[in-house]
């Protein structure tokens, strides 16, 4: 009995001394281990990488940037069926545990010695948050115990939801996809709300092995991994029996989303956007930040924009005839291949790359770009269709002259004939146009050419060119707003000028050096005479004209050279339709904007375009106060008679001079064609009551765009301006522009300006005390005024109103 009692009493002792020293060992090993950690402190203040969302006007996505793509959402706002789904994925014991899950530990290795095919891993969720921020990836005991330790400090210090907030919203998920929320958007276009259960099951499958579950490369792993998470949500009763057999069923039915500002066909929009974030907030801000910005697009503007400038490019581009394929290649195989792997624009929906299979002299048979299935392979289905001598009219060759079998051409489809095409190319000519509130600087809409995935240059902002006659209004209107009147008259004859460096230069019209006499004001913008507009430069003086173009910002330091006041310097479009929407507004400063509204990750306002104060905006409730008003402090860069003045002319632009063109659109339109020296480039700028647009066109290597009298403005440009008008105020009301208090709206004779109520009158705006004669004879004549007298009309400068300039 003895020797049983001290076999047991060494065995306990033995023990006990065993357990003190593997105790001191783990003791030792977590002082050892502990000395180091990094604090989980850090976990409070979490500040993810969240993508930066650029919306439209209308709330919708335009474009999104970012390095890791992921929009945090906070635990409240996550559904239970997708916590319920990553929660049998991963970790069953995760509300039960104190970090380290000793019971999943040991289900695991009973698995592994089992042989089971699938594997559990024992790592809890509270690890993998613990390896995801705080330890790192590297595959070491040492890790593995760093991160054991330090679960048990965020199990201390966080509550299970904070914790579970945290690995939802930083686990990677595949495709780019970080977090939930992104995963949910990007997989299935949905947002975590709408989530079924097999979706939500195949989300939880993917943080083990996200490229082993690809959908697309690897769907039959991807729907097994997806019945197993099920089938563990059926087992810990998240799920009914029947309702997971039924989800078991169900395709993967992923279906990713593509967000892309070619939607609204806004490439040039939205990079200009991000340059402009980059430039106020810096790199990390704008792809890590979160940022929610609210743009000035307006979608269907935007597309009646791009339209409009691309059907005139082409319209330009196809007038001077077919300059032949993009390339050739081999159809002697499947041509589908090497069709496929030339890249298409993305943005010149609907037309089509296709390559020419064979021709006869009635038509040419083609066969269309085959596109790609989600995995990324080229489609099977092969689309042929035929390319008729009435789609090629426009070429001005015959069908076999014009392609052979292997050209690589785009097409589009003939509306109203199912398989029938036209052929198309890519304009070499190019362009831009912008749309623009004139009230605020708003630019619904911005086309910086023809295709942003053909030129990422942006020829509405980086393009500078000379804005030629588009600019003369600010020559008019420095001079009304200094002394003239409409009826002031300005000869129209030739003038020379003797430059700083003796050499003389000799502006002429564009009709050539012939003059036609003295004209009021207003003739020389409706006809955009070259030889008025130098006069009347001449006597304002060069000086007062570079401090209003300075005032609408069209130039920074215009130099001080009379060719200057005929548009010969550099602007952009976006400055020109900015300067015009001052003319529309009465004068009113304005910014011109992309963005309404930038908010941070957390729904705070960091930057708002629109600086109007509103007193009274934030009363409470309503006690019978006054009104709220809104304090415009912008500053008045332009006399608002004056404004007014100059619009009404540039309406007789429309309806009498070189933009006559636009008057099929019906409206209440004011504005200024614009042909430079050589017609290298072509303008038309102008406005109704509420919408400002300016469009030019030209080559990217500036040269003629034509010969002879049809290079100008008013043949290309101005259409370009009619098409949109016709579309963007189809519905609108036909709105007279607004005549401010002071205006006097008096009949005279165009021609003359004189006092007339006769055939062909019109209304013309004038000041207080600014009213025209009944009568007018210039000195030394009998009667009307004469052209020849004007031999020596450098030498009669008057000075006030009604004189002989």
């Amino acid at each position: 009995m003895r020797l049983l009692v001290r076999f047991f009493g060494f065995l306990f002792a033995t023990g006990a001394i065993v357990f003190l020293i593997a105790v001191t060992a783990a003791a030792g090993v977590v002082y050892i281990f502990s000395k180091d950690l990094p604090d989980t402190a850090q976990l409070r203040n979490y500040e993810p990488p969240v993508t930066t969302r650029i919306h439209a006007n209308d709330g919708s996505i335009l474009a999104e940037y970012s390095r890791e793509r992921r929009l945090f959402l906070p635990s409240a706002a996550i559904p239970p069926l997708v916590k319920q789904a990553f929660i049998s994925a991963e970790d069953k014991n995760f509300y039960t545990h104190n970090g380290v899950d000793f019971e999943g530990i040991a289900r695991a290795a009973s698995i592994l010695a089992q042989g089971g095919r699938h594997m559990q891993g024992a790592s809890t969720i509270t690890q993998q948050v613990a390896k995801n921020f705080l330890v790192g990836n590297e595959r070491s005991f040492e890790r593995k115990i760093r991160e054991a330790l330090i679960s048990f400090r965020i199990e201390a210090a966080y509550p299970k939801d904070r914790i579970l907030e945290l690995y939802l919203n930083e686990i990677y998920l595949g495709l780019g996809n970080y977090g939930v929320a992104a995963a949910a958007l990007n997989y299935f276009n949905k947002s975590v709300y709408e989530l079924t259960i097999p979706e939500a099951a195949y989300l939880a499958a993917l943080p083990k092995a996200p490229n082993n579950y690809h959908p697309f490369q690897h769907r039959d792993r991807a729907l097994e991994r997806r019945n197993y998470v099920i089938d563990r949500m059926v087992a810990d009763g998240f799920v009914s029996q029947k309702d997971g057999d039924k989800a078991k069923t169900e395709p993967l039915g992923v279906n990713p989303r593509v967000t892309s500002p070619n939607t609204y066909v806004a490439g040039y929009f939205a990079e200009e956007v991000r340059r402009e974030l980059l430039d106020k907030y810096g790199d990390k801000k704008l792809y890590e930040g979160g940022l929610s910005v609210r743009s000035t697009l307006d979608p269907k503007m935007q597309a009646i924009t791009r339209k409009a400038l691309a059907d005139g490019l082409v319209r330009f581009d196809e007038a001077h005839g077919f300059r032949g394929p993009m390339r050739h290649i081999d159809i002697s195989y499947d041509w589908g291949l090497p069709l496929a792997d030339i890249p298409a624009l993305g943005d010149v929906k609907p037309w089509r790359l296709a390559v020419v299979l064979e021709t006869n002299d009635s038509f040419a048979r083609i066969g269309l770009q085959p596109g790609r299935e989600k995995s990324g392979e080229v489609a099977r289905e092969r689309e042929t269709g035929q390319l008729s001598q009435e789609g090629m009219r426009w070429a001005g060759r015959s069908i076999r002259a014009a392609v052979t079998p292997g050209d690589v051409i785009y097409v589009e489809p003939l509306a109203g004939r199912p398989g029938q095409y036209r052929l198309r190319q890519i304009p070499e000519i190019s362009g831009a146009m912008v749309a623009m509130d004139p009230y605020t600087g708003r630019v619904f809409a911005m086309v910086g050419g023809f295709s942003y995935d053909q030129s990422e240059f942006n020829r509405a902002t980086q393009a500078l060119r000379q804005p030629g006659s588009s600019f003369k209004p600010f020559v008019y209107a420095t001079a009304l707003d200094n002394g003239y009147t409409p009826s002031s008259s300005i000869l129209d004859e030739p003038i020379t000028i003797v430059q700083a460096n003796g050499e003389s230069w000799t502006p002429e019209n564009f009709e050539g050096a012939h003059g036609t006499g003295a004209h009021p004001l207003r003739y020389g913008v409706e006809h955009s005479k070259n030889m008025m507009t130098v006069r009347l430069a001449k006597d304002v003086g060069m000086p007062l004209i570079a401090e209003y173009a300075k005032r609408f910002g069209i130039y920074d330091d215009m130099p001080l050279y009379l060719p200057m006041s005929l548009g010969a310097g550099e602007t952009t479009v976006m400055r020109m339709v900015t300067a015009y929407s001052m003319l529309c507004n009465g004068g009113k400063r304005v910014k011109a904007t992309l963005i309404d509204r930038i908010q941070d990750r957390w729904g705070k306002t960091i930057y708002r375009h629109d600086e109007r104060q509103c007193l009274g905006c934030d009363a409470p409730k309503w006690e019978s106060q006054n009104e709220p008003k809104l304090i415009d402090k912008r500053e008045q860069v332009l006399d608002p008679l004056t404004a007014y003045q100059i619009t009404s002319i540039m309406e007789g632009v429309i309806e009498r001079g070189t933009g006559q063109s636009i008057k099929a659109v019906g409206k209440h339109l004011a504005g200024k064609t614009g042909t430079t020296n050589e017609a290298k480039d072509l303008w038309f700028v102008g406005f109704s009551p509420d919408l400002a647009v300016g469009v030019y066109i030209g080559y990217d290597r500036p040269r003629p765009v034509g010969e002879g009298k049809s290079a100008q403005a008013a043949t290309y440009a101005a259409p370009i301006f009619r098409d949109f008008m016709m579309v963007a105020l189809k519905d609108k009301p036909d709105v007279p522009f607004r005549v401010p208090p002071g205006i006097k709206l008096i009949s005279v004779d165009p021609h003359s300006g004189l006092r007339s109520k006769g055939a062909g009158s019109i209304l013309e705006a004038f000041k207080p005390g600014t009213a025209p004669p009944d009568s007018y004879s210039p000195a030394g004549s009998d009667g009307g005024l004469q052209s020849g007298a004007a031999q020596d009309v450098d030498k009669q400068v008057g000075s006030g109103t009604g004189g002989l300039y």
